[in-house]
């Protein structure tokens, strides 16, 4: 691979599948170069991670409770001591309405997405063929170099 890449191959591939599965070398960097790459072909991007992101199709496109660590404070009210809970918009729904007229779409940019399970993988897969709008990269995995493959072909085969 050469030091310095376009993108092209990548960004179609994107626009052909939906979702993708990338392995990058464990140092990083690549993504930063990708996502450049994505954003100067008229693509918007949205970077989270999976740690800690809780029930998937809810978190992108439900309205979800969020509570806060209590920090040891009990709440005002008679109820239980762990806290308010704050109802947080569902990320995906709100980018696309806020993406600009001449965008392409949508990048969801999905880090350590290793310790998502099949079924949450199989609903993102799902997902971007449902909304045209929206691509997904999910980083699956290290490797020594930067590489690609269908989203829906790293999921595990089922004996």
């Amino acid at each position: 691979m050469a030091l310095i890449t376009t993108g092209r191959s990548f960004i179609r591939d994107l626009g052909k599948h939906g979702a993708l599965g990338v392995y990058a070398p464990l140092e990083g960097g690549f993504e930063g170069r990708y996502l450049r790459r994505l954003r100067g072909a008229g693509y918007t991007s949205y970077t989270i991670t999976a740690r800690g992101l809780g029930d998937v199709s809810a978190y992108l496109t439900g309205i979800h409770g969020v509570r806060p660590p209590h920090l040891g404070k009990k709440g005002t009210a008679a109820g239980a001591a762990v806290g308010y809970v704050y109802y947080v918009p569902p990320v995906v729904n709100t980018q696309l309405e806020a993406l600009p007229a001449k965008s392409k779409g949508l990048v969801l940019w999905i880090l350590e997405g290793y310790v998502l399970s099949d079924d949450e993988i199989e609903y993102l897969v799902n997902l971007a063929q449902m909304e045209p709008r929206l691509k997904i990269v999910i980083e699956r995995g290290g490797e020594r170099y930067f590489r690609w493959t269908p989203l829906e072909k790293t999921l595990a085969i089922a004996s």
